[in-house]
């Protein structure tokens, strides 16, 4: 578990982080560099969570590289399917991490909503309904895996 204190805001106790796969921690479905190494040393802290509509149709690899199974959401219906599995974590205890249309409301939803600039682009719903902004995936874990740097941002 991550806790925090977040002058503004409370404190934070981050038991799962949910992250959007294609766009966020891949680029045309290969995963970034770094992303394994940083995911693997947060996974020792709060449980992982991916989800994806596998717009490349290479998740069963990313799945492979990461030791992790990503869930798969259907077409249609993408942004309530994927704020769904959120609340069914428990949004409150909960970051999420994404950057497409059908993350907004899991972004919306979660404690802490993280949104990355992408390679692939970033939808403006989205970014609006995040908590913070950030430059790269890169960037996303390291932020959550120091939460001072969570405290440094939402301070209100």
């Amino acid at each position: 578990m991550i806790k925090v204190e977040i002058p503004g805001i409370g404190e934070v106790q981050l038991e799962n982080v949910v992250f959007d796969v294609n766009g966020t921690l891949a680029v045309d479905g290969d995963l970034l560099p770094g992303v394994s190494a940083l995911l693997e040393d947060l996974g020792e802290r709060v449980n992982i969570h991916l989800l994806t509509a596998d717009t490349h149709g290479k998740q069963s690899k990313i799945d492979q590289q990461l030791g992790i199974k990503a869930v798969r959401v259907a077409p249609g219906n993408e942004a309530e399917q994927k704020a769904d599995y959120l609340r069914k974590l428990g949004p409150d205890h909960s970051a999420a991490v994404g950057q497409g249309a059908n993350d907004s409301l899991m972004l919306k939803e979660a404690r802490i909503g993280i949104c990355i600039l992408s390679q692939e682009g970033t939808a403006l719903e989205t970014f609006l309904q995040a908590d913070l902004v950030v430059p790269d995936i890169i960037s996303a874990l390291t932020i959550i895996s120091k939460p001072s740097r969570l405290t440094a941002s939402l301070r209100k």
